[in-house]
């Protein structure tokens, strides 16, 4: 199944929230959409969802309109909705229900759903005796008890101590397996690497950035070096052992750290050289690694700045 917004504009009044962006998600993959508030990435999630058109532009579901499809969808809002004063079962079943299913699937729905969140006891507590973790994690079972074909989730690891993410983290990795069509939103760019094989992201209205993740951290210069060894003074040992090998000409920049060094080659082909230097020098090189640049840097380079 492929997701496609295709040239899609919106305004409201003079402002201009989406500026003609385009966009792919493959069912079995995760697409991270991302960017600082008000980029546009809400507005986007609602014109998918049909909750207000585009003013231009379409969205496709296997090349048909999405209005069409028959796909059904499962939001997690950034903003959560559930009742804090009603019994959680009621409610997930109420919910459950306006999505189609019948009352007896629907309470088989919300049960292995609890279950699956380690949650069986609280079918009849009120949502308001929970911590705010706890009630992320019903939110999320809300938005998954249809089986939804799409699955859009807005900073889901909001309030998730370790232990409740790690749970978040499992379900998220099955509904990839599943082959569902998955949009992750968040600000917490360790997630969105951990999940996302793709990424877009968003800034003034317009895709800035989108494609293979690994592509794109594939294509900045590889150039620099991470080594760590196994003494004391790195940066010395280093410095030593590339001067007696002659290639202190190939590193332009050398900067010790405390368990580590980083190194920036003239010519980062020649890479192998400096590791050979090392090894030859007979220093114990525990780490050597190239270093590519996280999504936390690559965002801020292209979202740094309002366009």
């Amino acid at each position: 199944m492929l997701l496609e917004v295709k040239n899609v504009v919106k305004t409201f009044g003079e402002k201009v929230v989406l500026d003609g962006i385009s966009l792919q998600v493959k069912s079995g993959a995760a697409l991270g959409l991302l960017g600082r508030n008000g980029a546009g990435k809400t507005t986007t999630i609602r014109i998918v969802m049909g909750v207000f058109p585009a003013d231009s532009g379409e969205i496709l579901l296997d090349g048909k309109p999405m209005s069409k499809s028959g796909a059904t969808f499962g939001y997690l809002p950034e903003e959560r909705g559930l009742y804090p004063k009603k019994l959680i079962g009621d409610q997930l079943v109420y919910l459950a229900r306006l999505r189609g299913l019948t009352r007896a699937d629907a309470v088989a729905a919300v049960k292995r759903w609890l279950a699956r969140m380690g949650m069986e006891e609280v079918y009849a507590k009120k949502l308001d005796t929970l911590s705010k973790g706890n009630q992320q994690k019903i939110q999320l079972a809300s938005t998954l008890l249809h089986d939804p074909d799409i699955v859009i989730l807005d900073e889901p690891f909001s309030g998730l101590d370790p232990v409740n993410a790690s749970l978040l983290k499992d379900v998220v990795r099955e509904l990839v397996a599943a082959g569902k069509t998955v949009i992750f939103s968040s600000h917490q760019m360790g997630y969105v690497e951990e999940f996302c094989d793709n990424i877009a992201i968003l800034n003034g209205g317009r895709i800035v950035l989108d494609g293979n993740l690994h592509d794109i951290k594939m294509s900045y210069p590889r150039n620099r070096i991470l080594v760590s060894l196994d003494k004391g003074d790195m940066a010395t040992c280093i410095k030593t052992a590339l001067s007696q090998a002659g290639l202190d000409s190939l590193v332009t920049k050398l900067i010790p750290r405390e368990h580590d060094v980083i190194l920036t080659l003239a010519d980062p082909a020649k890479r192998g050289r400096v590791l050979a230097a090392l090894s030859g020098a007979g220093l114990a090189v525990d780490r050597f690694e190239v270093l590519t640049p996280t999504l936390e840097q690559i965002f801020v380079e292209k979202a740094g700045e309002t366009a």
